[in-house]
């Protein structure tokens, strides 16, 4: 044991294990060993107590303070295991690191001080780190004789610069200020982590990884590590630890704006930036955890691997960064048996694809979805065991009902074939659950089933943004606003920059009869991003409110931008309900002329009818649509568009078939 009063900077232990302090280094015979901060500050705390009991107050102490707020019993069981990981300790045969039943360790095994110096050289040390600091602020030159600066010391300092001698005295004080000053850096980051922690559940920006390889084709690895970590961190402590989806932080590559503008925009307390670079087979990954509003660095690592299988790479490389997290952040490292299914495939070539299909679901667009679909189906016929792929394949086809004027039967029986084919492959893949639930919720009209599958979906990855954004739709559509609402901003905590989440709170609100408030949140989006079709739903609220003029001059914008069969529709809709039904018998005219031409929704029809005024029209295309499972029937209970057939006895009958009787 160490005698009181010295603090050890170097220690040997077993055949060939070192712990040197002054480098912050553990090797094993000369090579050096990965120990993160918290675990290497615990080796140090039960090495210079060898032999005796270690408590865990006394761990928590030493290491964040009396006063604390993190998962202090968690995290000491993480540092404990990655201590006994790094020295292939057994916790039930220890050679090392005894664990006493609810009291805390002993290192048992024998231990040779190579180096140690006075404790009350800290304060000392602290003096001379605020005079050099000093110096440094004002431009003045320390004493020209270090005695001077002895002199003016406290005892323990003079009697120290007696015991050393002038030449040691200055050797050891600059290493120990280098060494002071790192842990006062340290200790800052904590305090300030910890106090940010008691406001409440942490949120975390992964940007995407600059790509260093100089060859843009391998944007997918970097881009893949991104989406790989987003999965993993956010599944390892959700409860503490939200991080913002990929379609958000996408926005940011190749950013070069300052962080603090960049956690802003997020909502973000902390970042993490990384960068891969390759060169003759081989891999190094930067990375480094930035604390947002004041920019300073928390922690940073560099990976060197192997680059001979890159994908397999890829994800130990997401793990290893994944748990240095949680314990940087105070959180843990553990893992639940096939609590994580790895987004690369082992193919290569199908991985690119299923990553080319994300990025055009993430659009959210006719267009896009048709685009993802292709590329889906070609990730799954490069690798047919992709889960992953089959999954976000399932999205696609349940989404195009809603973005198509195709019957949605063409599409759902694939989109449940796709769904229940990677729960076959994979049976906690939250996407397939997720796409599950948007098929009962769109086209089963089982509002019960799609709740169940949801919270499936939530349970598996409670950061997934999009199980939470239409689990928020299924309880708007029942009518739930109270509960819809709280959900839809979770979606959007965890998705701050997604177009189509802050869209759908718009429609919410709209469906709420809150038009003031949807107006201004369907506004917003589309001044962000005015090609949004979704966003034009403000010519609903704008019509619901009875200014007309803003619903017509909004359906011309929209007009301007796309073909959609629901113009003229809603034109017809808004002619009817301000009293022009000249031109509302012409927008319904044009309707009918596509309908001939093209396979159009009949719902259209019925909502230009509803307007009109012509009831039993209506009522006829409202069945057709029913016959036909039309996406948008789903929104017949809370949709005011509907309010003027609500009254007649055949509304609440076609409401109690689609289960959603009022």
């Amino acid at each position: 044991m160490i005698s009181p009063g010295v603090t050890s900077l170097h220690f040997r232990f077993g055949d060939d294990f070192e712990l040197d302090l002054r480098a912050y280094q553990l090797s094993q015979a000369g090579h050096s060993l990965k120990l993160p901060r918290i675990p290497m500050e615990v080796l140090q705390l039960l090495l210079e107590k060898h032999g005796e009991l270690v408590t865990r107050d006394q761990i928590v102490e030493r290491i964040w303070g009396k006063e604390v707020f993190v998962d202090t019993d968690n995290s000491i069981n993480a540092a404990i295991r990655k201590i006994r990981q790094v020295l292939a300790d057994d916790a039930d045969n220890p050679i090392f690191l005894q664990t006493i039943t609810g009291r805390g360790y002993r290192f048992i095994a024998p231990v040779t001080v190579l180096d140690s110096a006075p404790a009350e050289l800290e304060g000392a040390v602290t003096d001379l780190s605020k005079t050099a600091m000093l110096d440094s602020d004002t431009g003045a030159q320390p004493p020209a004789d270090s005695a001077d600066l002895t002199e003016s010391r406290s005892g323990e300092t003079h009697w120290f610069h007696r015991a050393l001698g002038r030449k040691a005295w200055i050797l050891a004080a600059a290493a120990l200020l280098v060494i002071v000053a790192v842990v006062a850096l340290t200790y800052k980051a904590r305090w300030s982590l910890r106090g940010e922690q008691t406001q409440g559940r942490m949120m975390l920006a992964v940007l995407p990884f600059d790509n260093l390889t100089g060859d843009p084709s391998q944007d997918y690895f970097s881009d893949g590590l991104t989406e790989e970590l987003i999965t993993l961190l956010g599944r390892s402590d959700p409860n503490r630890l939200g991080v913002i989806a990929r379609t958000s932080v996408m926005n940011y590559k190749h950013h070069s704006q300052p962080l603090d503008r960049v956690g802003k925009a997020l909502d973000a307390q902390y970042i993490l930036e990384g960068s891969v670079r390759q060169n003759a087979g081989q891999m190094r990954v930067n990375v480094q955890l930035t604390r947002a509003h004041d920019q300073t660095h928390l922690w940073a690592q560099q990976y060197d691997l192997q680059a001979s299988n890159m994908l397999t790479l890829q994800t130990e490389i997401a793990q290893t960064v994944s748990d240095e997290m949680q314990i940087a952040l105070g959180g843990t490292r553990e893992h639940t048996a096939g609590s994580h299914t790895a987004l690369n495939s082992g193919s290569t070539a199908a991985y690119e694809l299923y990553l080319k299909g994300r990025f055009f679901l993430n659009k959210r667009t006719t267009s896009g979805l048709l685009q993802a679909t292709e590329f889906f189906e070609q990730s799954i016929a490069s690798d047919p065991q992709f889960a992953r792929a089959y999954a976000n394949l399932a999205q696609c086809y349940a989404l195009m009902g809603g973005y198509t004027i195709s019957p949605p039967a063409e599409y759902i029986s694939k989109a449940r074939a796709a769904a229940l084919h990677a729960l076959e492959l994979d049976p906690n893949l939250a996407e397939a659950h997720a796409a599950l639930a948007l098929i009962a919720q769109t086209f089963d009209w089982d509002f019960g089933a799609a709740e169940k599958e949801y919270a499936r979906a939530i349970e598996l990855d409670p950061n997934y943004a999009t199980a939470h954004h239409w689990r928020a739709e299924c309880l708007a559509l029942e009518g739930r606003f109270d509960e819809a609402l709280p959900e839809i901003d979770r979606a959007r905590q965890l998705d701050p920059l997604s177009l189509i989440i802050a869209t759908d709170r718009g429609v919410f609100l709209y469906f709420a009869r809150r038009y003031d408030s949807a107006i201004q949140q369907l506004n917003t989006v589309l001044e962000m991003e005015p090609n949004f079709p979704r966003a034009h739903v403000v010519a609903y609220a704008y019509t619901q409110k009875g200014e007309y003029d803003s619903a017509l001059l909004d359906l011309q914008r929209w007009r301007g931008l796309d073909s959609s069969p629901w113009i003229p529709a809603m034109k017809a809709y808004v002619y009817g309900r301000s009293g022009q039904h000249a031109q509302g018998r012409d927008a319904l005219d044009e309707l009918e002329v596509l309908c001939r031409n093209h396979d159009v929704d009949p719902l259209l029809v019925a909502v230009a009818n509803v307007g009109m005024g012509n009831k039993d029209s209506a009522f006829a295309w409202l069945e057709k649509a029913y016959v036909r499972r039309s996406s948008g029937l789903n929104a017949l209970k809370v949709d005011p568009l509907y309010d003027p057939l609500r009254s007649d006895p055949r509304f609440e009958n076609l409401l109690h078939r689609i289960g959603l009787s009022q």
